[in-house]
């Protein structure tokens, strides 16, 4: 049996190695087993949520409200936006997936830096598009606009904000300034990911979507509630943009797209906004740690506006090396090397999580 073509150029995203996989392959009880590799929020999530989706589950057997009316309402409500600015996708990565089918083909490209979310390219690689990737692994926006200038049929732009795998984000007003000098017909996706984390550590990085879109009609603001609202299991996650792009994209989405209890707990979880307040401020006492545990080993860091660390290590120290030393002592991070870094990044999870990590690291780094 033959393929599309396409096929041969792809590589199936690599998630962060689950606990069953532990389990099984190293036989490490469940319980002792924690997982600190995917970004997903170790407090869990509100009890409110929690409570709601219990009571919902008796309508498993019914289809959503395919309308989303409630959750697009409370998204437009809560940036100031209309609802037909609103679009809901299965985790914000679907989204991306709808910009780059209504934009890229083979005659044009996407400019993407040359370390960020994985699916970018692998998605824009099933559109035949030509990826284009900065030299630099972290952003750097001089490099996007002289390869931009170079490249007259950019359709796509990706900007990660704050930047996932490494953490790092650029300010707000550098942004705009490079939005500024790109056509109005590219499509300038902004992916906010984690801009609960770095709107929360310094307010330079926050990004308005209502100022994007009303300043940038060809910008798009992706949400989630994966990581500050701790729904990685529910995936759901929302676009923001300008009415006519939102149109477009909707025409990509299949019916019943998220489920009936997906949309119930992202509904509840935007009515509790203290529990995304205190796990973020939870976050960035417990990232002091890892930024002190860094520095009394000698391994550079990367400055993180997000839920996670990336650590440089030194030549001597093999990262594959040392992930698979910690996944036999229960411990999960995600190994960077498919980044060609030689770097792991960690969740930063409780507090717990955190001491075990800093005394098993230790003991085999």
């Amino acid at each position: 049996m033959t393929f599309n073509k396409v096929l041969d150029s792809l590589s199936n995203y690599e998630a962060g190695k689950p606990i069953e996989l532990v389990v099984r392959e190293y036989g490490v009880s469940p319980e002792d087993v924690i997982k600190i590799a995917s970004n997903e929020n170790p407090y869990g999530c509100s009890k409110k949520v929690v409570e709601a989706v219990r009571a919902e589950a008796v309508k498993m057997s019914l289809y959503p409200d395919d309308s989303m009316f409630e959750l697009k309402e409370a998204l437009a409500k809560k940036y100031s936006l209309l609802s037909e600015n609103v679009i809901i996708g299965s985790g914000s990565d679907q989204i991306i997936e709808f910009c780059l089918f209504a934009k890229a083909n083979p005659s044009n490209k996407i400019l993407m830096a040359k370390t960020t979310f994985a699916m970018y390219e692998i998605y824009g690689k099933r559109t035949g598009t030509t990826i284009l990737k900065t030299p630099s692994h972290e952003h750097n926006l001089k490099e996007f606009l002289d390869i931009y200038k170079q490249n007259k049929d950019v359709a796509v732009i990706f900007l990660c904000l704050p930047n996932n795998p490494l953490g790092e984000c650029i300010d707000k007003t550098e942004v705009f300034d490079f939005l500024r000098q790109i056509s109005p017909d590219t499509l300038a996706v902004i992916d906010g990911a984690y801009q609960e984390f770095a709107s929360y550590k310094d307010a330079a990085k926050k990004i308005d979507p209502k100022e994007l879109v009303e300043t940038f009609p060809n910008a798009i603001y992706l949400g989630t509630f994966s990581k500050a609202y701790g729904l990685g299991g529910m995936r759901t996650g929302y676009g923001l943009g300008d009415a006519k792009v939102i149109k477009a994209l909707s025409k990509l989405r299949s019916p019943f797209n998220i489920t009936t209890l997906s949309l119930k707990a992202a509904i509840e979880a935007l009515k509790d906004e203290e529990f995304v307040n205190t796990s973020v401020r939870s976050n960035f006492k417990e990232m002091v740690r890892y930024e002190e545990f860094a520095k009394s080993l000698g391994i550079e860091y990367i400055q993180s506006y997000t839920n996670f660390i990336t650590y440089k290590l030194k030549d001597d120290k093999d990262s594959s090396e040392i992930c698979e030393k910690l996944m036999k002592k229960g411990i999960i991070i995600r190994n960077l090397r498919s980044y060609n870094m030689n770097a792991v990044r960690t969740t930063i999870g409780t507090s717990a999580q955190n001491e075990r990590f800093f005394d098993t690291f230790k003991s085999i780094y």
